[in-house]
């Protein structure tokens, strides 16, 4: 420790004003948050191996120079057990989408679109990082290979399977573990193989508008040559993640469109082909980690893990095809296992999809002659107010004087108020949310509402109007109607810049969202 303190007085030129250890990872590294007099920190890291140190600062220093998001090495002592990196902050996108892990797998729209932006930036890194990468400093070796995935297949057939007594062929099983390890090699790789590609390895930092963030890439020190397939599987198969069908292929599809930006890509039947043999793998690979540290160090983490990633199994060999016939024998036997048996009803209810200016811009026409002007151009700048009601105690009255603007009744969508859990919460409330995004009824209610207002809004604030409203209606104004007013008022806000005050009305709750420079600026 106090290495690492000298380390960053070298560097910064002053002792260090505060030292705080953070959470330990896997490994055996410690982390810790140095702050200096200016305020500013970094972390601080040592670690037990040199190889494994050196793997990762060559492995910064080589992304940084290619403008990859990861963090810097600034220094790093002369025998690498100690190094000084940028701070990416705390937020890491497993704790940011924390709520629809807890909520089964009904992740919200923002949880999503963070779930997006992390798969299309993962490319990046495979793709142009694995450029003028020399993967000889990689660590423990340069290279995915079939004595890699042997050695795994190994370590899920004694680790795992060995410990539910079922009864196995020896080298039957041994003929089909050196077939998949040949199909999964089969192809070059000339990509970064991440192979820790996971939630809590991404960190989270506010983009330069302030209003969405972009992910940063860590802990990538076991990185070598190899598919990209692998990085993939792992992200989108992790039981604990609980993804629906539904978001995985939106994912899938973002993933395989964003690698064409870097990438000849093979076609979408042979990808996803290709595809399944890793999520087969990966399956197989983790529950030789989980068998380890759960059966054998009984580490309850892991023995909690075990059902989510057997459910997975079950439902990829039910989807998938694959030409290892003993092999599937064996782990068709494991997913029906009296142990396992519990979660199927968990595997059956699984969803398969969750329902988770100028002020004149007009061009006259010559024969029409000069217009006259309205009285209200060029008076801006503009202030929306937005507001939810009940129906049964009448429509907002309009005080600016303007008529009363746009009213839009929320009433032909599903109605969580209906069910005793939402009765009383409100459409403010995450449940509520996440009952609404998943039956994706009023989803599709706000697309052509968003559309209208974005047309409406953009012309008001060319023309220098200073006023607009917007009502949504329910039955009680308490679930559909405020959620579809909050969210439009947050989307004008964002997409404008403008003002935006909202009045959910029967909830007795004011917000002002105030003016800022919009996604454009």
């Amino acid at each position: 420790m106090q290495q690492l303190i000298q380390l960053y007085s070298q560097w910064s030129g002053e002792e260090p004003l505060k030292v705080d250890k953070l959470p330990g990872a896997g490994s055996n590294r410690q982390y810790y948050r140095i702050s200096g007099h200016d305020q500013k920190t970094v972390v601080g890291v040592i670690g037990t191996s040199r190889d494994e140190n050196h793997a990762f600062i060559y492995l910064s220093h080589h992304f940084t120079k290619r403008q990859l998001p990861v963090p810097q090495v600034l220094v790093a002592s002369s025998d690498e057990l100690r190094y000084l990196q940028t701070d990416l902050g705390a937020l890491s996108l497993y704790d940011a989408i924390k709520g629809g892990r807890e909520a089964g797998g009904r992740y919200n729209l923002k949880e999503q679109l963070l779930l997006k932006s992390t798969i299309r930036e993962l490319p990046n890194i495979q793709i142009r990082g694995a450029r003028g990468l020399d993967f000889s400093h990689c660590y423990p070796q340069p290279e995915f290979d079939a004595d890699s995935v042997l050695f795994d297949l190994n370590y899920f057939k004694y680790c795992f399977l060995k410990a539910t007594e079922i009864d196995f062929h020896e080298l039957k099983l041994e003929a089909d573990f050196r077939l998949l390890a040949k199909d999964l090699t089969a192809e070059s790789a000339d990509s970064f193989l991440y192979r820790d590609f996971q939630a809590r390895n991404i960190m989270l930092m506010p983009a330069e508008n302030k209003e969405s963030y972009k992910p940063y890439f860590i802990d990538f020190q076991g990185g070598r040559r190899g598919p990209y397939y692998y990085d993939l599987a792992s992200f989108l198969w992790q039981a604990s993640a609980k993804y629906s069908h539904k978001l995985r292929r939106e994912l899938v599809f973002e993933y395989y469109n964003a690698l064409k930006q870097y990438t000849e890509v093979p076609t979408p039947h042979h990808f996803v082909n290709r595809l399944s043999l890793f999520v087969l793998f990966r399956t197989l690979q983790v529950l030789g980690a989980y068998g380890f540290r759960g059966y054998f160090e009984r580490k309850q983490h892991f023995i909690t893990s075990i059902p989510p990633a057997i459910v997975n199994l079950r439902e990829l060999l039910e989807d998938s095809q694959f030409p290892y016939p003993y092999l599937v024998s064996i782990l068709q036997q494991l997913t029906r296992l009296p142990q396992f048996q519990q979660i199927e009803q968990a595997a059956q209810n699984r969803s398969d999809g969750f329902r988770t200016t100028e002020n004149n811009p007009y061009r006259a026409h010559p024969k029409d002659g000069p217009a006259t002007f309205s009285k209200y151009d060029g008076k801006g700048p503009l202030v929306v107010r937005v507001f939810s009601f009940s129906y049964r105690k009448g429509i907002p009255e309009d005080e600016s004087g303007n008529g009363g603007g746009y009213v839009f009744d929320c009433r032909s969508t599903h109605n969580p108020g209906r069910y005793e859990p939402y009765k009383k919460l409100t459409g403010l409330d995450d449940p509520v949310i996440r009952f609404l995004e998943d039956d994706g009824e009023i989803l599709t209610f706000l697309e052509s509402i968003y559309k209208l207002a974005d047309a409406h809004v953009a012309r008001y604030i060319q023309r220098g109007f200073t006023s607009l409203m917007f009502s949504f209606g329910c039955t009680g104004g308490q679930h559909r109607s405020v959620y579809s007013a909050q969210h439009l008022a947050e989307h004008i806000n964002s997409k404008y810049g403008v003002e935006v005050r909202i009045c959910h009305r029967e909830q007795n709750i004011q917000q002002v969202l105030p003016a800022k420079p919009t996604e454009a600026e």
